[in-house]
């Protein structure tokens, strides 16, 4: 019997270690998994290489794993927001790396891996100090530059509900990233509201499969 359910965050997260690369979905707070984030505090894993669109948000989950040093480098869009004091400090100490993608690049990146293309041209950043060091081309008039698929060893992603086999409906706009990232990571785990019965989810309703998921875990406190 298929049963992906995980009863800890522990043990939703045994396989990760230190060093690992790890998609965290989220639009700034939306979609963020702020539980699965605290359990990898909690296990004080470091040296982590955090992909996600923000940089943090006050001393809440990705701006708490910063601040716990957890972090040696982001891949982000919008790594300053009005309060992303945490990494602000970090970054201008030294203590956390930077790779600065334009939005639509980091999720056609991610798509990338996630189909299993390779390297990818996009007209987003030629001319300006992101392509530098980096393949260009025309094509029928256009410029492009050549950008890298960006993988990961695990995906972290909230979901509204799930089921035994990992299948996953999202809530509005909390869907954001989840998707791509879990087909783009070696592992992927989810946090749900709440684990249904199987036949439950409406077929139709179903955005990631259980494909693409190995561990899901119920949080009471996701909205």
């Amino acid at each position: 019997m298929i049963d992906k359910s995980a009863h800890s965050l522990t043990e939703a997260l045994f396989q990760v270690k230190d060093g690992s690369t790890i998609m965290i979905g989220g639009f700034g707070t939306a979609g963020q998994p702020a539980e699965l984030i605290d359990g990898l505090i909690e296990l004080g894993i470091k040296d982590l290489t955090i992909v996600n669109n923000n940089a943090g948000n006050g001393d809440y989950g990705l701006a708490k794993l910063l601040k716990a040093g957890a972090v040696r480098k982001m891949i982000c869009s919008f790594p300053r927001q009005s309060d992303s004091y945490v990494f602000d400090e970090l970054y201008r100490a030294g203590k956390v790396e930077l790779e600065l993608v334009p939005q639509g690049n980091l999720a056609c990146r991610i798509q990338a891996a996630g189909m299993g293309l390779g390297p990818v041209y996009t007209p987003t950043g030629f001319g300006t100090l992101l392509a530098e060091g980096k393949p260009t081309m025309n094509y029928e008039g256009k410029d492009y530059v050549l950008e890298n698929p960006i993988r990961a060893d695990f995906a972290l992603i909230k979901a509204q509900q799930g089921d035994r086999w990992g299948n996953l409906v999202y809530r509005k706009s909390a869907r954001n990233f989840g998707p791509i990232m879990a087909m783009a990571a070696d592992v992927t785990i989810a946090q749900v509201a709440e684990v249904v019965e199987l036949g439950d989810l409406n077929p139709e309703h179903i955005i990631t499969p259980g494909i693409f998921i190995q561990h899901v875990i119920a949080v009471k406190s996701v909205q």
